[in-house]
């Protein structure tokens, strides 16, 4: 079983992997890696030397051929497996975003061969135990009431 965690913040080194929950025009965008059958969320490991934001934008980017777009940071995230007998990995922690794309390349240069602009959440996920609850963790997030002064 694999346990995901929401955090506000976390240490900036902490921070392996950037993931950009992304739409165009109202619909979501996924992407098909050109060795699985599955779609997923754009997004990728930060590199040497990188901040976490340009880890987003060059991961948005590579897999979706986004070039003009907005990125909105959401939150911390961590990914662990659980096992039967209690015991944890050690978190894995991210950095989740969302992006509104308006204009996209026509040609993508990356291991995705495809991108899926659609009004439904895929059903073929590449991690169904991850990327669904974060779908649902920025949807919670936009859906809360901001208090007035």
């Amino acid at each position: 079983m694999i346990k995901v965690r929401f955090y506000e913040k976390a240490d900036d080194s902490r921070l392996k992997f950037a993931v950009i929950i992304t739409k165009h025009d109202g619909k979501w965008v996924f992407c098909k890696h050109r060795e699985r059958e599955t779609y997923e969320v754009p997004g990728g490991h930060r590199e040497a030397g990188e901040t976490i934001d340009e880890t987003a934008r060059r991961e948005l980017y590579e897999e979706t051929g986004a070039t003009d777009f907005d990125l909105f940071p959401v939150c911390v995230y961590s990914v662990a497996a659980a096992y039967d007998n209690g015991k944890e990995e050690e978190e894995t922690m991210g950095m989740l975003y969302t992006a509104e794309v308006r204009e996209f390349e026509t040609e993508l240069h990356s291991e995705i061969e495809k991108i899926l602009i659609t009004e439904e959440l895929p059903q073929d996920w590449t991690y169904p135990e991850i990327q669904p609850r974060l779908i649902r963790e920025m949807q919670r997030r936009e859906n809360l009431e901001i208090p007035s002064k």
